[in-house]
């Protein structure tokens, strides 16, 4: 009989069902408790209850775990300088997409050597959320792969469906039945209706294929994610973090009935993927909110222990401790500066939460 299936496939190893993960790293009940008060601080950002600018921040992607806690205990300690002026989230990035080839990240390869472990580096992504949580940091991550969030969204206070994920139906169903606040990138051409049609089928009810807590194929039925907004990354045709930008997204954001809630990336090719750039577009998006401009209700800031980044794939005892191996970013220094200083302008334009 001729072979009609997996002809492709070299394996096809099952992983270990979420519930079985999540007992083995649990869930404390003061962790549970951090994050259901961590999701309802940005939900009131969102909503213009609490008046304090969301800053999403931290690494492009987290590669080296003991970097990452290195640079979060730094973070927490920065976050409760500045948190009447600004809610900080930090970046916690296991998932990368890649435009062709390339490392996808702490889940897919923890090892960083093309092993590609998934069941460590979902056991790795947990323990690590849990030591940031534990310093007090509430969480982001980046959602690629739909069945990713069964292990590990129970410890993310904040997730971003991406640019080039942003138009997938699937990514839009997964949305709906997320228990966290989410935002989605304006497509990597610089398209804004994607993301609104985007925030529009999120919100809403939607059916499909899923993955049970016990590891089995199921028919899930959500009842919609109310607390999705848009963000301005830029696209091929330039950066879109001006002022024009912001008001052109509000005025497509009511046209279609969506609160008019507007985050602006700093990084990507809002600065031309280059981390000196970054600054300045990240103080652009301080001064508007704090000239007034309540619709700008956040920003994201791409930050590491070390500025730029380095070839990978490469030995990993060639690499440079705490700096990314994907997008550049900025080093710590700079970034306690640019923080310190918005808290300083927001505090004195009366931005309080």
């Amino acid at each position: 009989m001729a072979q009609v299936t997996d002809l492709h496939i070299s394996s096809n190893i099952p992983l270990p069902a979420p519930a079985l993960l999540l007992s083995e790293v649990e869930r404390s009940r003061k962790q549970a408790e951090f994050m259901a008060e961590s999701r309802q601080h940005i939900r009131n950002i969102l909503n213009g209850e609490d008046h304090r600018l969301l800053l999403i921040c931290g690494p492009c992607s987290i590669h080296d775990t003991e970097a990452g806690i290195e640079y979060a205990k730094k973070l927490a300690q920065l976050a409760e300088e500045v948190k009447h002026q600004i809610y900080i989230v930090m970046r916690v990035y296991f998932e990368k997409p890649r435009t062709t080839t390339g490392w996808k990240g702490l889940i897919m390869d923890p090892k960083l050597d093309g092993s590609d472990n998934i069941p460590e580096g979902l056991r790795q992504a947990r323990l690590f959320l849990r030591e940031v949580i534990d310093l007090g940091l509430p969480t982001a991550t980046e959602l690629l792969d739909p069945i990713t969030p069964q292990y590990i969204a129970d410890l993310i206070s904040w997730s971003a469906i991406g640019a080039r994920t942003t138009e997938s139906q699937t990514h839009r169903q997964m949305a709906s039945g997320l228990s966290m606040p989410l935002g989605f990138k304006n497509t990597t051409t610089g398209d804004l209706v994607a993301a609104v049609n985007a925030i529009k089928a999120a919100t809403q009810p939607q059916t499909f294929l899923g993955v049970s807590e016990q590891g089995v194929a199921s028919a899930v039925t959500t009842s919609g994610n109310p607390d999705c907004h848009i963000i301005l990354r830029g696209g091929d045709n330039g950066p879109n973090y001006g002022a024009d930008d912001v008001a052109v997204t509000t005025a497509l954001l009511e046209k279609h009935g969506l609160q008019p809630s507007v985050m602006i990336d700093a990084s990507h090719a809002n600065c031309g993927k280059q981390q000196e750039k970054m600054p300045a577009v990240f103080r652009e998006i301080v001064r508007q909110r704090a000239a007034g401009n309540q619709q700008v209700i956040g920003a994201m800031l791409e930050s590491n222990l070390v500025a730029g980044n380095q070839k990978f794939p490469r030995p990993i005892e060639e690499l440079t401790y705490g700096q990314s191996i994907t997008d550049q970013c900025i080093d710590w220094e700079t970034t306690e500066i640019l923080v310190r200083n918005s808290a300083e302008q927001l505090k004195a334009a009366g931005v309080a939460g």
